[in-house]
């Protein structure tokens, strides 16, 4: 089986959502409509905080890189999908297929870890507030984001090198709209245990140590919460929170529901339907999140539009 890989496949084909071409250009409209909001909401979300002397804070530094990963990630995949509703060949050369899992991989991983960053500034804000100018610093901020940049891209590589040394022989069909571990590992020739397990382990690895820094961040942020007497003061401090817990529940109940499952649960009617909540409308929904929630974000948009008008 081994010597077929002689014979490997050049490039696969993306089936996409739906082979039904009466249905492909009302999703590439509903879908494209969908990507202009994703890239207009983070850019927004971008600006506003770079030019607004008042979000120069820990908090939107962090929203900042949040949006531009949301925006990385969703560019990385959407284009291609919104290309293949609309073209007959559907295909997608071998290397660009390992580049789309690559960058797409990367930046899943750094937006698990940046989440954990976000909790554990608010965790700090919230619980040790004398000490949060000196923890949360800008240099401890910089650091922060640049070690989560580089785990993510670097996890990644053991992503992509296992799952593309694998052999592909033929069929070259995924039945999916985007390169990702789990088609590619159904139409592989080689044995595909090892890989299987170590995407399990390794895989799950950063997103398994950030959501254990949520949790026990928002555990002792509750708990504190809850200690002060004044109504007014417990909803401040929720509010301050509810942003970022609403981002992580729906960031991190998709991401568990496909990746941290075994393969005989894998099903590709639930992986397309996960797979579309969070390439393409979680970074359509975090703008609005954290803009419609957020009154130091409604303030600032609104100075900005009073001043232009």
């Amino acid at each position: 089986m081994e010597r077929r890989n002689l014979t490997s496949v050049r490039e696969f084909i993306l089936l996409g959502l739906t082979s039904n071409p009466q249905l492909q250009p009302l999703l590439f409209v509903v879908f494209l409509l969908f990507y202009m909001t994703t890239v207009i909401g983070n850019l927004g979300i971008i600006i506003l905080i770079s030019k607004d002397t008042r979000l120069h804070t820990p908090m939107y530094f962090f929203l900042k890189n949040l949006s531009f990963l949301d925006l990385f990630y969703s560019s990385v995949i959407t284009p291609k999908m919104l290309s293949n509703l609309l073209s007959k060949t559907k295909a997608i050369s071998f290397i660009g297929c390992a580049v789309q899992m690559y960058l797409f991989g990367s930046s899943v991983t750094v937006e698990c870890l940046l989440l954990a960053v976000m909790a554990y500034d608010r965790y700090v804000a919230i619980c040790s507030p004398l000490l949060y100018p000196l923890t949360m610093n800008t240099t401890m901020c910089v650091r922060w984001v640049t070690a989560s940049y580089t785990t993510g891209f670097l996890s990644a590589v053991i992503h992509s090198s296992s799952t593309f040394t694998l052999s592909y022989c033929g069929p070259n069909v995924i039945k999916h709209f985007y390169c990702d571990v789990p088609p590619l590992l159904k139409i592989a020739c080689s044995d595909t245990t090892l890989v299987e397990v170590m995407m399990f382990l390794f895989g799950g690895l950063a997103e398994m140590i950030s959501l254990s820094v949520i949790l026990t961040s928002y555990i002792s942020i509750i708990s504190t919460i809850l200690k002060i007497h004044s109504s007014a003061g417990r909803s401040r401090a929720f509010s301050t929170c509810a942003s970022h817990l609403t981002a992580v529940c729906l960031f991190y109940a998709t991401i568990i529901f496909m990746y941290l499952r075994p393969p005989s649960a894998y099903s590709l009617e639930q992986d397309r339907v996960a797979s579309v909540f969070y390439t393409v409308l979680i970074p359509m929904l975090n703008p609005l999140i954290y803009s419609l929630r957020n009154s130091d974000v409604k303030g600032a948009l609104r100075k900005t539009l009073s001043g232009r008008c």
